[in-house]
């Protein structure tokens, strides 16, 4: 499939997953919006890019905040054009511990990622979407949005929230040819696992999760992670349009989920 002609964002996009789903969406012919804090992440997945003859622009922000949201979509749509692909990547893990005594502040400082980021995207992209008449959005879950485990509600309640935004939003869209889905991107230890595993938190609470990641940490997750790159360009090829609105994880066919929605 080819994606000339596509505008991509993706947040998040200078390391692990991100980075894969952004290099998977500039393979196809995407141009794509790198954006994350760290200036020199997105820096260098952009030369990636280019190195391999794709067209990307490295934009440093702060998705939580909404002039940082504002410039990093006024700077794309300046020089590469208007979104056509949205990817949210960006999150977190912590913080860990039970709800009784919690750190509010730093929860609703979690929340702040996983909710209200991808909620000044959408509130933004989605009007010049349907506006155009063309648009796919892929919000990046996690498993966790539909289980449920100990010292882990901030997380949780963050990765739900982004299912249900999906559930919603792809309701209020779909009648003017515009997409949304959410996924679990898969099992790969990245940068947000390796803090997991430093946490003094998560080492007294999940200490079962801390030393499974650690026994995988050593495993090469190349692979993985071009998976779930391609998960993004099969659900941003039009391909499977009838499912917009659905969370899916990376064992989950597509095409079967296809034959049930056609049946």
């Amino acid at each position: 499939m080819s994606f000339e002609g596509e505008i991509a964002l993706v947040t998040g996009a200078g390391k692990g997953f991100g980075r894969a789903i952004a290099l998977a969406l500039a393979k196809q012919g995407s141009a794509v919006a790198l954006v994350a804090r760290t200036a020199s992440d997105v820096e260098a997945v952009a030369a990636e890019i280019e190195a391999a003859g794709g067209k990307a622009l490295a934009i440093a922000a702060d998705v939580t905040q909404e002039a940082d949201v504002e410039r990093s979509i006024r700077e794309t749509r300046a020089q590469l054009g208007a979104v056509t692909q949205f990817v949210n990547n960006a999150g977190v893990g912590w913080p860990y511990g039970p709800v009784g005594g919690m750190d509010v502040a730093r929860w609703w400082q979690a929340q702040h990622l996983h909710q209200l980021a991808p909620m000044l995207y959408l509130s933004r992209l989605l009007p010049a979407m349907r506006a155009a008449g063309k648009g796919r959005v892929v919000i990046v879950s996690a498993k966790a949005s539909h289980v449920s485990a100990a010292n882990m509600s901030a997380y949780i309640t963050g990765k739900t929230a982004q299912v249900r935004i999906v559930n919603v939003a792809a309701l209020e869209v779909k009648d003017a040819g515009v997409s949304l889905f959410a996924i679990d991107p898969g099992f790969v230890v990245t940068d947000l696992a390796r803090e997991t595993m430093t946490s003094p938190e998560a080492k007294i609470y999940l200490s079962g999760m801390v030393e499974r990641l650690g026994e995988a940490s050593s495993r090469d997750f190349s692979g993985d992670l071009a998976a779930c790159g391609q998960r993004v360009v099969d659900l941003m090829s039009g391909r499977y349009d009838a499912l917009t609105g659905r969370y899916f994880e990376m064992y989950d066919d597509l095409d079967e989920a296809l034959k049930d929605i056609e049946a």
